[in-house]
């Protein structure tokens, strides 16, 4: 079952916390997230995660980085880590960005992302003074559990 979480502070999944994290960093552009969408795939695979579980992780990964890199600022890099643990599979991503506004959890994406996952969240910080456009860090963290069936 998905959990909406309207006004909850998610902390990110840091590879510093976590030395089993894996980071992947790539230009915002929509074109790479068929490289995202297969590591996290193949991550799911490897956790044993049942095949429904894994397409809902595909479409929920490409959903979250879609949303941010339509909120990216040009020529800046998407930060996505995957972090899998016995019974869930977290995934964060951030972007930098000249907006403040956190993605809408009113739209159609966000319904999508709070349904195939077991927990959603975002939020946006503010980046020391940046002279370049880069105001704001936006990101999206997702877990998906791992159920009795696999």
């Amino acid at each position: 079952m998905s959990e909406f979480l309207p006004d909850t502070e998610v902390e990110p999944v840091s590879p510093v916390a976590d030395p089993d994290a894996i980071e992947l960093r790539l230009a915002t552009r929509l074109e790479h997230l068929p490289v995202i969408r297969s590591v996290a795939s193949n991550l799911a695979i490897r956790a044993d995660f049942n095949l429904d579980a894994i397409a809902d992780l595909k479409l929920a990964v490409d959903e979250a980085c879609s949303t941010l890199i339509t909120r990216a600022v040009p020529g800046t890099t998407l930060t996505c880590t995957f972090t899998v643990r016995p019974d869930e599979f977290q995934f964060a991503a951030a972007v930098a960005s000249s907006s403040a506004d956190e993605p809408s959890r009113d739209s159609f994406g966000w319904r999508v992302l709070s349904t195939l996952t077991d927990r959603a969240g975002s939020w946006v910080d503010k980046l020391p003074d940046r002279p370049d456009g880069q105001e704001y860090l936006v990101r999206i963290e997702l877990t998906k559990r791992k159920h009795a069936d696999g």
